[in-house]
C-alpha cells in the first residue's frame, strides 16, 4: 500500500508546534494504526513522537505535510489535519 500524502496544512498556533499543541497532534495520531509523518522542509517527524514533532521547528505560517501508510491511512490525515489547521486544541 502506497503512503498518502495531505495537501500542505498551515500552522495557525502563535508559538508554531511547541510542546502542549505537539501534544495535542501526538495523541491524536496515536489513535490510529498507520504509520503516520509530519513533513516540513523534507524533513520527516514521528507523528506518534512529541520530541519529534517538536523537532521540525516549525512556526505561525509555515506549511507542513501529514504523509501516512496503513489502514486508517485516510482517517488519520483527515484528523490530523483538522486538529493542525484549528490550532492544536490551543486558542
Amino acid at each position: 500500500m502506497a503512503a498518502i500524502v495531505s495537501n500542505p496544512v498551515s500552522i495557525v498556533n502563535a508559538t508554531g508546534l511547541h510542546a502542549r499543541p505537539a501534544a495535542n497532534v501526538v495523541n491524536v495520531a496515536k489513535q490510529y494504526q498507520s504509520d503516520i509523518k509530519l513533513v516540513f522542509k523534507s524533513i520527516e517527524a514521528n507523528a506518534k513522537s512529541v520530541v519529534s514533532v517538536m523537532g521540525l521547528d516549525v512556526s505561525l505560517g509555515d506549511k507542513i505535510q501529514i504523509k501516512a501508510d496503513g489502514p486508517d491511512a485516510q482517517a488519520a490525515i483527515t484528523a490530523l489535519t483538522q486538529v493542525i489547521s484549528s490550532g492544536c486544541g490551543e486558542k
